[in-house]
């Protein structure tokens, strides 16, 4: 199918917590016989932050953020199988389902993915009239990277007639063991930017633990931290490269998940660093949120923290090779359970079912 993917960046991980599931899944995708064009707004700096270049598996279109750009760049989707239009694009989201759907031929399915499906949910609710609301009875399938069945009844309340979980997943290609490197050496390190429904929990599950653990080195890395006050024993990288993700989580001891409040509280969503740190056979260490389990088994693949308290215990009782079997057992997990090939048919199973669906009608 010649697939056309409305998203906020492939070529950037700048601000974009999604780059790495869009990578994935739409190189399993096209491996599979589908015909990618991503487009993508040049906002957010995200352009002169790129970490990748256009890959040869899908074309990519970078459009000017202005809304002649953007609706130019919507026409295309007329020649497409599929519209796909995600969450969080990031410029003009709501005029952009406007023209895709105006777009789109009949009998083409028109698809809204969700790579936040908390925030998309939080404000269906507060606006029953908002533009995504009222189009999604219009939308053959929402497709959504978390959230389980918590999340499929809620889009079922809110009007969606199919909601269909993908999961984030491993790349092996991309995230992989590889020796550790001297400047991510620590015994805890976090990955993740400063934003406002996580910061709290960073505070809880890692500054806190490392002002008491204060002979243990701690890392953190990501956007945003540079005036937040730090204890002496915790050192900052600032924005780390998708490129440098695989020794980030080889080096430390153990690296640290830790989901936004509206994550945890849904459960089922593992954010895309539980799979790169499982696929580079790292010791992950992940704040507790219902469903873990179904991805990694808690105490042998992955350790689980319901507070700051048992991040300082697991820290202080950790040896290296404790780490070490937790690591390999994870990387095992994955590599057999949760890539990015296996998410890739689900979506070809889903596409298929509605194809047949549409042409029935």
């Amino acid at each position: 199918m010649k697939i056309a993917f409305y998203g906020s960046s492939l070529l950037s991980a700048y601000w974009n917590g999604a780059a790495t599931y869009y990578r994935g899944l739409l190189r399993a995708l096209a491996a599979r016989g589908h015909a990618i064009t991503f487009y993508e707004p040049d906002v957010y700096d995200r352009q002169t932050n790129r970490d990748i270049e256009p890959p040869d598996w899908c074309h990519v279109v970078v459009y000017a953020g202005t809304v002649p750009a953007l609706k130019a760049a919507a026409a295309e989707a007329a020649a497409a199988d599929v519209v796909v239009k995600a969450s969080g694009v990031g410029f003009e989201d709501d005029l952009l389902l406007k023209c895709l759907l105006a777009a789109a031929r009949p009998g083409a399915l028109k698809l809204f993915w969700d790579v936040d499906a908390p925030a998309t949910l939080a404000a269906l609710r507060a606006d029953p009239g908002s533009p995504l609301r009222r189009a999604l009875p219009s939308l053959d399938a929402v497709l959504t990277y978390g959230g389980g069945e918590p999340v499929v009844e809620a889009y079922r309340e809110v009007g969606a007639g199919l909601c269909v979980p993908i999961y984030n997943a491993l790349d092996p290609e991309t995230h992989r063991p590889v020796p550790p490197k001297p400047r991510f050496a620590a015994d805890l390190a976090f990955l993740g930017n400063r934003l406002p429904d996580r910061e709290a929990r960073v505070e809880a599950f890692f500054l806190q633990p490392a002002t008491h653990l204060y002979r243990h080195r701690f890392l953190l890395g990501g956007s945003g931290w540079q005036d937040k006050s730090l204890p002496p024993n915790v050192r900052y990288l600032g924005h780390v490269p998708t490129r440098d993700h695989n020794a980030f989580n080889t080096s430390p001891l153990a690296v640290l998940n830790i989901s936004r409040q509206d994550m945890a509280t849904n459960g089922f969503s593992p954010a895309t660093r539980v799979f790169e740190a499982a696929g580079a056979g790292a010791c992950l260490v992940t704040d507790a949120w219902e469903g873990i389990e179904l991805f990694l088994a808690p105490g042998e693949e992955v350790l689980v923290a319901r507070d700051g308290q048992d991040v300082e215990e697991i820290v202080s009782q950790l040896t290296p090779e404790r780490a070490a079997e937790i690591g390999a057992a994870a990387l095992q997990r994955v590599l057999r359970h949760h890539t990015y090939d296996q998410r890739a048919a689900e979506v070809d199973r889903v596409l298929a079912m509605l194809a047949k669906r549409e042409a029935a009608e």
